[in-house]
């Protein structure tokens, strides 16, 4: 399996690449617009044919680049079971495996950020985590049908019984992190230790973050797959 975390640092995004080695099949998790150049060279260099762009949930801080990637490769728009879109080519719904040659994608029904959020086991042995959970944190739930109780739900009830040793890739990172495990994060996730679900609650609802610098325009961008002429 060929495995390469890339960010933005606009949007401080993580995107995935993740390839099958024999089949030189290859799917994108989380594609960010701005970087579709990027991403389309590194896919050229390295031979690779992209089959899906994959999302975690309709994103409010960058603009998806599933919309170009799609154009310009024939590749299909996966988004989760549940997603308000009707342009994506498929749905992914909860425990439903995505098969890439030797490459198994497990989608993980974890919501709570938004109401239709998906993480993504991989090979069993990494876990692409979205919003859900990040390094030292988690992604907010006070828009998008976020739920803070939901949330810890997710987080607690699915993402930490998998193995201590699993590693996690969060969606976004601000201080400069790139990889956990389950767990680093059950120990030392202080969004998370030493607090029950109430408490989760309370301390969510007093965060009081200002909205995302690109929400008016990403929202209804990313309900259409990230085509910009629906863009304010």
């Amino acid at each position: 399996m060929l495995f390469r975390q890339l960010f933005d640092k606009e949007s401080s995004t993580y995107t995935y690449l993740i390839a099958d080695l024999t089949t030189k099949n290859a799917l994108l998790v989380d594609p960010v617009l701005e970087q579709v150049e990027r991403d389309s060279k590194l896919l050229e260099e390295l031979e690779l044919t992209l089959r899906y762009c994959l999302e975690t949930h309709i994103h409010a801080d960058h603009i998806t680049g599933t919309e170009q990637l799609r154009q310009r490769t024939g590749c299909l728009g996966i988004v989760p079971d549940k997603t308000q879109t009707s342009c994506a080519d498929q749905q992914i719904h909860d425990t439903e495996v995505l098969q890439l040659g030797s490459v198994t994608i497990k989608a993980i029904f974890t919501p709570g950020h938004t109401d239709s959020h998906m993480a993504y086991l991989v090979n069993s042995d990494r876990v692409l985590t979205g919003d859900a959970l990040l390094i030292r944190g988690c992604g907010r739930t006070d828009f998008q049908s976020g739920n803070a109780g939901i949330l810890f739900d997710s987080v607690t009830q699915k993402l930490f019984t998998l193995p201590l040793e699993t590693l996690i890739y969060p969606g976004h990172d601000y201080r400069g992190h790139t990889v956990s495990t389950i767990g680093e994060e059950k120990r030392w996730n202080p969004r998370f230790v030493g607090r029950d679900r109430t408490s989760f609650i309370k301390f969510m609802s007093n965060l009081n973050l200002p909205k995302p610098q690109k929400m008016m325009e990403a929202l209804p961008a990313n309900e259409h797959c990230g085509s910009v002429d629906v863009m304010p």
